[in-house]
């Protein structure tokens, strides 16, 4: 398009939506290499966890914890400092993932309900992420240590009873989750987490680990989030914040089960596994950039 001046025509430019341009930042080259440290960050707290559930199972020193108490084990080691810087870096990268995915589908998941369900989801681990994010950058600078030997689950949940009527929105939560893990079950037969990769690129043999090590990632998250939800929904139920439990209670109450430590260990074994698939993640998942190369 031109605009005449005289005898010289002036091109003028359209106005670039801001929509746009925060879709060509989002497919920044730097920020998807942020996004894949992010993915190997993800899959660093998932094997920390079931690493330590596993040694709970095996007597070895292990314990029942979440992601912030895999932080905060992280942070206790050597190299603690340095770890959580990258760790926090790589978990913000995440978190914005979480909403790329949510706004701009790249994984092409529609805007039919099933679809929008599964955007909503990643929106919610945009939030999660955050929230680890900030809980990594606390205990950098020394002020987190407290919140990880707390049940942040059962933290949390006692807030919304102060609200009027919390009660039914702790109910509605616990729904929430015991849906989401339901989810969790679907998505580990169809395993529609492999179009989301770059296969083209992938060995069969590749292709079959990172399947694999995904459904079983998938379901491991599958029980421990319809557990969860019940408790969540037991509290709202019952009006008492102290049966809400999160991922350490739902540990600890798979080990007091008849078979428990059968039951924890192939649920721990599932984490690790999915701290695996998170770490094939990091090489093969087809970002919003990617789309274009």
């Amino acid at each position: 398009m031109a605009r005449s001046t005289g005898d010289m025509e002036i091109p003028v430019r359209s106005p670039q939506h801001p929509g746009t341009a925060v879709k060509r930042a989002a497919e920044n080259p730097g920020l998807e290499l942020l996004e894949r440290v992010g993915y190997v960050a993800r899959g660093i707290l998932y094997v920390v966890m079931g690493s330590l559930a596993l040694g709970l199972v095996l007597g070895v020193g292990g314990k029942a914890t979440d992601p912030s108490g895999s932080l905060a084990t992280l942070a206790g080691g050597a190299s603690g400092k340095v770890l959580l810087l990258v760790m926090a870096i790589g978990l913000a990268a995440y978190s914005l993932w979480g909403f790329v995915r949510a706004i701009f589908d790249p994984l092409h998941r529609g805007e039919d309900p099933p679809g929008v369900w599964e955007r909503l989801g990643f929106a919610w681990s945009g939030v999660a992420y955050a929230g680890l994010t900030v809980f990594a950058l606390e205990l950098l600078v020394g002020t987190g240590g407290r919140a990880a030997t707390q049940d942040s689950t059962q933290e949390a949940i006692s807030s919304f009873f102060a609200l009027p009527a919390g009660h039914w929105v702790v109910i509605a939560i616990g729904l929430i989750s015991i849906a989401g893990g339901i989810g969790q079950f679907v998505e580990a037969k169809r395993a529609r987490f492999k179009d989301d990769m770059k296969r083209e690129e992938m060995t069969p043999a590749e292709q079959k680990f990172m399947v694999t090590m995904g459904r079983l990632g998938y379901l491991a998250r599958g029980v421990t989030f319809t557990l969860v939800g019940w408790f969540v929904f037991q509290a709202g139920l019952h009006r008492d914040p102290a049966q809400a439990r999160g991922y350490s209670g739902a540990f600890t109450f798979l080990l007091s089960q008849p078979y428990g430590h059968l039951l924890l260990g192939l649920v721990a074994l599932g984490f690790v596994a999915l701290g695996l698939h998170s770490f094939a993640a990091a090489r093969w998942m087809r970002l919003l950039g990617s789309r274009h190369r």
